[in-house]
């Protein structure tokens, strides 16, 4: 489940942020293959926070968990010098995550009412031998 695409970012920050952030080639476009690295890296932060408390993935969006992403994602953009204004919304969303994760804030949703975590391995069933041991001896 990824909690921002790219229209999110886009919204927030305006395409032309978004195209100086990903275009590492000067091809005059959105890279998406460098934004969704980012979107996922801000997944994967998120979950860390969300774990403790929630079943993952969460079985809807909180649009709150929309702006959060997009604000780890734009400070993942900035790879080597972001703005103290990145930064802060940065810092402002671990913070919030992490208030989360303690308990001090919540989603709004059940954390008990979530979908159960897919457990097990994989299930492999197949056909009884056509050849077997004792048959090959003949041979």
């Amino acid at each position: 489940m990824t909690y921002a695409v790219q229209q999110d970012l886009v919204d927030r920050f305006g395409s032309s942020e978004i195209l100086q952030l990903t275009d590492r080639d000067n091809l005059g476009v959105i890279n998406v293959t460098v934004l969704n690295r980012a979107l996922v890296d801000a997944d994967a932060k998120i979950n860390a926070y969300l774990e403790p408390v929630y079943t993952l993935p969460l079985a809807t969006v909180v649009p709150v968990l929309i702006g959060v992403a997009a604000d780890i994602a734009r400070y993942f953009l900035y790879d080597v010098s972001p703005n103290d204004q990145v930064r802060l919304r940065y810092e402002d969303a671990l913070a919030f995550l992490d208030g989360i994760s303690t308990g001090k804030r919540s989603l709004g949703i059940d954390a008990g009412n979530q979908p159960e975590a897919v457990t097990g391995g994989v299930k492999i069933s197949a056909n009884d031998r056509v050849f077997s041991a004792s048959l090959l001896n003949d041979y």
